[in-house]
């Protein structure tokens, strides 16, 4: 697991209680890490434990898991078992590598990504100035851009993913799935035909196409199933799941999926398998 060239003098270790011999907090550092919390004068959970066993006379265990790991193992150690013992443990998450890991109570159901191959999302279409509909469904893509969060939004859906396209206002417009991650709209090609030499309703697309920062991202899409703008289906005082960011996963809006399917004829089950 070490990657070579890579300084691998980082550990895992472990805070454990002598009075029960519970593990507690997890952790990764180098040195003397492994003992800096000891005289840590916060009021953390993890603090309030230390003291709890020192009032008692006692020292916390501190034992050393796994060594020799480059920075980058040693988190993915870490976040793994603090992904296993969670609810137990007196950590904050660091939150690295949190979207690899499944979500604690969910092993009852499928989750997209996890139990299926590919993932559901929803997309936030952002229709003006650099975007139109009609040139999604046209010519078979989605975009963000024109900053660095919404490019790295783009940059997160994969080849076999679904994406369930909102429009503002309207509601939802189409079911598709993605053909061809995202990448700067200059790059672009469909049908062998650069996308910027293609007849748009929305030839701002390609500006700041220069810029890597402020491009338009595009990823190719196969559509499923599409309605114009004046025919999305939305259902008001429902509780359907909206954002505005330009991608989400759907796997916590069961409701949402529900009505996806039943209006746009599809089984995302049987998509997604």
């Amino acid at each position: 697991m070490v990657n070579k060239g890579s300084k691998t003098n980082y550990y895992v270790y472990v805070y454990i209680d002598p009075r029960n011999f519970e593990e507690f907090y997890y952790g990764k550092g180098r040195g003397s890490r492994k003992h800096a919390h000891l005289n840590d004068d916060s009021d953390s959970e993890k603090s309030r434990r230390i003291k709890a066993i020192k009032k008692e006379g006692l020292e916390p265990i501190i034992r050393v898991i796994a060594r020799n790991l480059s920075e980058h193992d040693a988190l993915l150690v870490e976040k793994t078992l603090l992904w296993k013992l969670g609810k137990q443990l007196t950590n904050i998450s660091s939150g690295h590598y949190a979207e690899n890991f499944r979500p604690h109570d969910s092993l009852h159901k499928h989750l997209s990504g996890f139990d299926f191959q590919n993932g559901l999302y929803y997309y936030n279409v952002g229709e003006g100035h650099h975007r139109n509909w009609d040139d999604y469904v046209a010519h078979g893509f989605i975009s963000a851009g024109q900053a660095p969060r919404f490019r790295d939004a783009m940059l997160g859906l994969q080849a076999g993913d679904f994406v369930a396209a909102y429009l503002k206002g309207r509601g939802f417009v189409g079911i598709g799935q993605i053909t061809q991650s995202a990448r700067p709209v200059r790059d672009v090609l469909i049908d062998n035909i650069p996308l910027l030499q293609k007849e748009l309703v929305c030839p701002n697309i390609g500006e700041n196409s220069n810029d890597l920062e402020k491009s338009e991202y595009v990823a190719l899409v196969e559509w499923v199933r599409t309605f114009p703008r004046n025919e999305a289906k939305w259902k008001s005082k429902s509780g359907l799941f909206t954002s505005q960011l330009v991608r989400a996963s759907l796997d916590g809006q069961p409701e949402t999926v529900k009505y996806l399917e039943q209006e746009f004829a599809v089984d995302f089950e049987e998509l997604l398998a």
